[in-house]
């Protein structure tokens, strides 16, 4: 059923409170990220130092890591470059093909991989299609495009009728 599989494994405010051990000791050695709203504030062009520090890391840990955007490529180049993650662009997210791709990138079997984002209908969708762990993160606060203001809804409508389903394991969503 599509609406299981917005149903993320993991629901935190932002990537600073992923337990990096918990997913190492898990068996996860990937990490897939979205980078607008997710990293930093989709009108944010670099990186900021937090976020420089918790890239490296989670890459000292041992994690590999690649940037998966539905951005364009200066937007997510502007990013990336600088911290050398790997990353690809105009993703199309959901669609499968940026994930294989990423999957490729990281040299991993998917059981190994967790996708985490800020939208259920791209990042968390995608990466369930593929079999990945998932970790659904609060978008950060900034400006966001059309597109992503029409899934914002939709989105609180799924999470109204997990919570009817009782599929949602946290308390209270957006």
């Amino acid at each position: 059923m599509l609406l299981r599989r917005l149903v993320p494994d993991l629901y935190v405010d932002s990537v600073y409170q992923i337990d990096l051990e918990a997913l190492w000791n898990a068996g996860i050695r990937g990490i897939i990220t979205d980078l607008d709203n997710t990293l930093v504030e989709a009108d944010r062009p670099n990186a900021t130092p937090r976020v420089v520090a918790w890239l490296k890391g989670v890459q000292d840990r041992g994690f590999r890591v690649v940037i998966v955007s539905n951005n364009n490529r200066t937007r997510v180049a502007t990013f990336a470059d600088p911290l050398g993650v790997p990353y690809i662009h105009r993703a199309r997210k959901p669609m499968r093909s940026a994930f294989f791709k990423a999957l490729r990138m990281l040299q991993l079997p998917p059981h190994q991989v967790v996708v985490v984002g800020d939208q259920l209908f791209t990042d968390v969708l995608g990466g369930k299609r593929l079999g990945f762990a998932t970790i659904l993160v609060l978008p950060l606060a900034g400006k966001e495009g059309f597109w992503t203001r029409i899934n914002r809804r939709l989105e609180r409508l799924a999470f109204r009728w997990m919570r009817h389903k009782g599929w949602l394991k946290w308390g209270e969503t957006r």
